[in-house]
Order: C-alpha cells, then sequence, then structure tokens
C-alpha cells in the first residue's frame, strides 16, 4: 500500500498506489502548499487509511532484519511513563478514528499480574464471558505448560467487540485497567489489562514534512507496551527532527510485534541517530537498550551506475557508513569498497526475489 503526504486540496497518490517504497522516492521533494503547524495534523492531508497490521507509511515491516521482543516479562505490568511526559493534546496520530469497519483495538490483549497457580483453561472460563477466545503465552507450545510461567499471557479474542467488552467492565486506576480474577488458592485478584489501540501504531509529530526513506531509520526490540507517540518523542528529544514513527504490528491480531520505524526531516538528526547504533527507551519500569540503524527499500537503483553495471536491476547493498549512505549493485560495492578506508565498511542486506544469496563480502 502507498501512503504518504497529500496536498492539502485533498488530492491523494493513494488512487494509484503500486507500493509505499516506490510512492515515497516520489515524494522526497517538500510540498509547497503544506502549511500545517508542528504537531497539529490536517485531516484534509491524510484521507481514511485502513490498518492491515502494518505501519501505513512503511509496509513489509516484518522483513526488516532486527531483533525482535518475543516475551513480555511480568514487570510490564506497569504502564506507565517516565519523568518525562511524551505526549501532549497537540499531537495525534492521523488514525485516530481506527480503521475501516469500526476497528479500535487489536483482538491480542495482555493480562499480568496472574495468580501462580491459575492455568489456561482457569484463564479461559475467567475471560470466556466477553467472548470465544484463545490463551497464550511465549512458548507455550514448547514447554507444554498449563500455567503462565511468568504471571502474564495474552487472551486472542476471535471478535474486536469482545475487547470492548473487556474494557468496560474493567475497574480504572491511575489510567490503568484491572479486573479481578480468581484462582484454586487466590480469590479476586486484580491482573492488570492492556489493550492495544490501534490508533497507538501510527504518529506523525510534523506533518508538514513528507516521508523520505533515506531519512528513516529501524528501531529493533522495541517494547510493546510502548506507542509510535512515545517512540517518536524520545527520537525527537535525542535527536530532534522527528517528523513520523511507527510500530511494527502483525497482520492478523493486529499486535505490536516489537520494531519500529521514525522518520527524520533532515540529514544531520538522521546521521546522528544511525551513528549512536543504539538507544535507550525508557518507558515505565523498561529502561532498554535497543538497536537503531537504516531503513533499506529493496527497490533502489545502484547510486554509482544507476543500473547499467548490474543489467538495470535492483541494488542489493546499503552502506550505512556516514561517509557513504547508498546503495550499491555488487560491481560497484567491490570497487568503491576497495578505496583505502572503506574496505571495512558493512553492507546492510534486504533480499529480494533476484538477489544472489552467497556474496563476497562480510555481512553485518
Amino acid at each position: 500500500e502507498r501512503c504518504g503526504v497529500v496536498s492539502a486540496n485533498g488530492s491523494s497518490p493513494l488512487e494509484n498506489m503500486r507500493g509505499l517504497e516506490h510512492y515515497l522516492n516520489d515524494i522526497m521533494s517538500p510540498q509547497s502548499n503544506t502549511t500545517d503547524m508542528k504537531g497539529f495534523i490536517n485531516t484534509t492531508m491524510f484521507p481514511t487509511l485502513q490498518l492491515h497490521g502494518k505501519s501505513h507509511y512503511f509496509p513489509n515491516l516484518e522483513d526488516q532484519a532486527g531483533p525482535v521482543l518475543l516475551e513480555e516479562p511480568s514487570h510490564l505490568v506497569d504502564n506507565t511513563l517516565g519523568t518525562q511526559p511524551l505526549s501532549s493534546p497537540s499531537r495525534s496520530s492521523p488514525h485516530s478514528q481506527g480503521s475501516e469497519g469500526g476497528e479500535r483495538f487489536s483482538r491480542k490483549v495482555f493480562v499480568g499480574g496472574l495468580p501462580p497457580d491459575i492455568d489456561e483453561d482457569e484463564i479461559t472460563v475467567s475471560f470466556r464471558r466477553f467472548g470465544p477466545l484463545v490463551v497464550d503465552w511465549p512458548h507455550k507450545a514448547e514447554s507444554k505448560s498449563y500455567f503462565p510461567p511468568k504471571g502474564y499471557a495474552f487472551l486472542l479474542f476471535q471478535d474486536e467487540n469482545s475487547v470492548q467488552s473487556l474494557i468496560d467492565a474493567c475497574i480504572t486506576d491511575e489510567d490503568k485497567l484491572y479486573l479481578c480474577v480468581s484462582s484454586p488458592t487466590i480469590k479476586d485478584k486484580p491482573v492488570q489489562i492492556r489493550p492495544w489501540r490501534l490508533s497507538d501504531a501510527d504518529f506523525v509529530l510534523d506533518a508538514s514534512m513528507p516521508l523520505d526513506p533515506r531519512k528513516t531509520v529501524f528501531v529493533g526490540g522495541v517494547p510493546r507496551p510502548l506507542k509510535a507517540v512515545e517512540l517518536a518523542m524520545i527520537m525527537d528529544r535525542l535527536y530532534g527532527g522527528v517528523c513520523y514513527a511507527g510500530i511494527d504490528t502483525d497482520p492478523e491480531l493486529k499486535y505490536p510485534k516489537g520494531a519500529g520505524r521514525v522518520a527524520f526531516s533532515n540529514q544531520q538528526s538522521y546521521i546522528a541517530a544511525i551513528s549512536a547504533r543504539f538507544v535507550q527507551l525508557q518507558h515505565g519500569d523498561i529502561d532498554k537498550r535497543v538497536e537503531v540503524k537504516p531503513y533499506v527499500l529493496d527497490d533502489q537503483m545502484c547510486d554509482e551506475c544507476q543500473g547499467q553495471r548490474c543489467g538495470g536491476k535492483f541494488a542489493p547493498f546499503f552502506c550505512a557508513n556516514v561517509t557513504c549512505l547508498q546503495y550499491y549493485c555488487e560491481h560497484c560495492w567491490a570497487t568503491i569498497h576497495s578505496r583505502p578506508g572503506r574496505e571495512f565498511h558493512k553492507p546492510l542486506v534486504k533480499e529480494g526475489a533476484d538477489r544472489p544469496r552467497a556474496v563476497p563480502f562480510r555481512w553485518c
């Protein structure tokens, strides 16, 4: 899908989309008729977009290599932010009204602080009144255990309306949701219910700037409670110039997968972020060091030969070193990186159907 910034008169390239990454290259030049102030969204600029379990601005998120948070420790039950507030009323997501069909929440819900002796059947009974569901937790199939090993589980509801019913039944305390469940030895224990709101997957901080894939970074290992607005504020506070942040979600349940994207409005901020290589994400009790690297496209021509030396094929290599920051075909990579000072550069690779798998270069 192709999504992005369109002109203030409502015209949109979404009608003729063939892929976001092609479109992003078409909008690398700033829009002259965009007058929105930073932090405000002009609704004419963002027509109704549909959530398909991925970031609208950067589909194919799951194709990018990077660490993914597989487990959600029980200490993540506390969903408070750090000492510095990361959101403000003046900033919002362009998808705040939910996706097509009125969906507002992922059908996958985190529940934490469960009694230690509660098993899968008892969890199912506790939440079955809200609708058909499956209870899951990381490595459940491999462990063959009937008890969530770390005091938390995921509720996978068949219908999104069940999530709303669950929320309505919860008790709210300091912006957190709780519901009482019982186990054989503990009666009416409050457990935290943490639904994922679909609108939290995308956030535009500066709608006046076009999204440039060559000023976009991939953030791996993003804690699942982190919202796009919070990721945007953290990165903007560290490097400045953030215009968009997105959280990668799985296509089926639309729940965070543990990765994200951040687009910058200027080259200086982009280079500062990728030069750091890692960033400390602080969110409530979370203080996690995660990887930051360039967002690699798979449909770029070689910046050196423009396809003349590689038969017009897309460039398989991207050099993330700040002295390069270019896409290369195999021939041009070997030529450019045989020069003194560049022989130790490492290529970032996003393999496509016609990409060679064995290459005579050191992989990152």
